[in-house]
This record gives structure tokens, sequence and C-alpha cells, in this order.
């Protein structure tokens, strides 16, 4: 499935301070350490380099990446024309049947690593949700069939 390319303003700064990190302090840092270890003599069995060289093609393929996906990415900012619904950006709490609650922001794909209380534009439960308003239900399809859930509150932050 292709990744939706939409981000919020946060997200977005967030990505660029990413690459900016990687570009300008941890990649010429670990390039100094593969030519120190480089120096030292036989490569086969030193650790140093072996590793360091592994960081830096990580490294490497992390900055391909960013710069690729930052250049497709669109910013999605808040528009007061969105307050009642739920759209992307939106904080949204919401309720089952047996009065279990979750609330968390629907955002971009790249936005919801090392986040519980972030879901994806694509999530099945997000795109439930979409142009919801407060009472509405939502029916969201599951491994174990059709799951029914009520919105409690959406706000924009």
């Amino acid at each position: 499935m292709k990744k939706t390319d939409l981000i919020t303003r946060e997200g977005f700064t967030k990505l660029q301070a990413e690459l900016d990190h990687l570009w300008r302090e941890e990649r010429p840092e670990t390039t100094k350490k593969v030519s120190w270890a480089a120096s030292l003599g036989d490569r086969s069995e030193n650790a140093d380099y072996q590793y360091n060289k592994k960081r830096l093609r990580e490294i490497d393929r992390r900055v391909r990446y960013l710069r690729k996906r930052l250049e497709s990415l669109k910013i999605v900012d808040y528009n007061p024309q969105q307050d009642g619904k739920v759209f992307f950006g939106a904080w949204v709490e919401i309720e089952d049947e047996e009065g279990e609650t979750l609330t968390f922001r629907i955002v971009g794909p790249d936005e919801i690593y090392g986040r519980k209380d972030y879901i994806s534009i694509d999530a099945p439960m997000a795109r439930a949700l979409l142009k919801k308003e407060v009472d509405d239900e939502a029916v969201v399809n599951t491994p174990h069939g059709e799951k029914v859930w009520l919105v409690n509150a959406i706000r924009y932050e």
C-alpha cells in the first residue's frame, strides 16, 4: 500500500531536524572514525572499522530516504473550517460499546513511530473517522469483525 504524502508542520520540522543532524553531525563524526580505524592497518579484523563503515551506510541510506521523502511531502496546516469535524491533524477521543476510550491524533505515516498517541491517516480507524462529528458513530472493520466507536471529542492544537 502506498503511503499518503501528507504531514503536519511539526512532523515535517522533525524530519528536517533529523536530516540536518545526520548530515551535519553524525555523518562527519562517523567518517572520522572510519578514517581513524582504516589508518590502523588490517581492516578485515578491525571491529571499529567494520562497525563504523556499516553505520556510515545506514546514515547515507537514511539521508537519501529523508531527502527524497521531504520533497514529496505536502504539509497540512490547521484550517478553522475543520472545527467540529475529524480531519488530518485532529486529536480525537472515541469510545466503544464497553466504555473503553482512546485518544489519538491523526497524522501522516512518517510521524507515528515512537508515539502511541498518533495513528496514520492510512489506518482503517482514521479512514472510518474522517468527516465525523462529535456523537457520530464510526464503524471500523477489524480482524474480529466490525466494531462501532462513538466520537466523544475533536480538537485541533
